[in-house]
């Protein structure tokens, strides 16, 4: 019977277990849709930026264009700035983008060109200053859904960084929101900012959904309607001044972005975690249930055989 019990308490635990793991995804699921919907009411600043750039654009020929934001130097030594979570249980997720930015320095290293790390998330943070690597800056304690203040912020690091000629180049590892089952480390390369690359281009926006009773994520394309300033339209200030004042915005935009990927991913990668550790737990309690029930017929069964057997013997 001692056998028994034990095998009780098991499957009692493992239930307890898997209400944890199941709450822990419902809580995911309801942050990416909140993730999702920060996408979304952020999408109008972001369409009427990308008009103005290209508006500008078409005004001005960016190569002739003296900006400190734009100026190509050579590189001595690159800023990474890493976007990693606060919280585990989220599957490899903090682990794949702290590998590729490892990977990013030993390259830089073999190129013999210095690097700073500037740090998002408590995780990167402890995995690098256990390693002592040359830290700039670190930010942890982030909204799970990132703002625009907290981008501004950090952009005004990286800003710091690059305008005082510490760092020549800025890049920018982040996880790449796929689907809820995928997700891709990628290296982006934020400052100096490419003339080429200002101007609108087709984007995206992620919707969780649910069919069949499972989730699911959509992705629909979405396309910035661009025109060129009228001929006769006259400016106030200087067009370049007007550049270099959209600029900051235009990186605090970009990064803010990667923020919002980076979040959805760790979500998602949460929400995978939590229903796998609840499928597991499911398939443990069959088996341990499975096993007590063995374990019962068997005492039973030996009970009703000493029973038999006294009775014989009294016979």
């Amino acid at each position: 019977m001692a056998n028994l019990k034990a095998i009780r308490d098991r499957i009692k635990s493992v239930k307890n277990t898997r209400k944890i793991t199941e709450a822990m995804r419902l809580v995911a699921a309801a942050r990416v849709r909140r993730a999702q919907e920060q996408v979304t009411s952020t999408r109008p600043f972001a369409d009427r930026l990308a008009q103005v750039l290209y508006g500008l654009q078409t005004r001005l020929r960016f190569e002739d264009v003296t900006l400190p934001l734009l100026k190509q130097r050579e590189v001595k030594s690159v800023g990474l700035l890493v976007i990693s979570g606060d919280r585990g249980l989220c599957g490899g997720y903090n682990t794949n983008v702290i590998k590729r930015a490892e990977n990013r320095a030993k390259e830089l290293e073999a190129e013999g060109v210095g690097y700073k790390y500037v740090l998002v998330g408590r995780k990167a943070t402890q995995y690098f200053e256990r390693r002592e690597q040359p830290i700039s800056a670190t930010y942890t304690g982030l909204e799970q859904i990132p703002t625009a203040d907290e981008a501004s912020k950090i952009a005004d690091e990286l800003l710091s960084l690059f305008l005082s000629e510490k760092v020549d180049r800025i890049e920018l590892i982040y996880t790449k929101f796929v689907s809820l089952v995928s997700s891709r480390p990628v290296v982006q390369t934020l400052l100096p900012l490419d003339a080429q690359g200002l101007e609108a281009a087709d984007d995206e926006i992620f919707r969780l959904t649910t069919r069949g009773g499972q989730f699911e994520v959509e992705r629909d394309a979405v396309k910035t309607e661009t025109r060129a300033f009228p001929r006769d339209m006259i400016f106030e200030q200087d067009p370049v001044q007007i550049l270099d004042s959209l600029l900051p915005l235009y990186l605090s935009n970009q990064l803010l972005r990667a923020l919002q990927e980076s979040a959805a991913s760790e979500l998602a990668a949460r929400m995978t975690a939590m229903s796998n550790a609840s499928d597991n737990a499911s398939e443990l309690i069959g088996t341990l249930t499975l096993s007590y029930n063995k374990a019962r017929q068997a005492a039973i069964t030996q009970e009703i055989l000493e029973v038999v057997g006294g009775a014989e013997a009294l016979n």
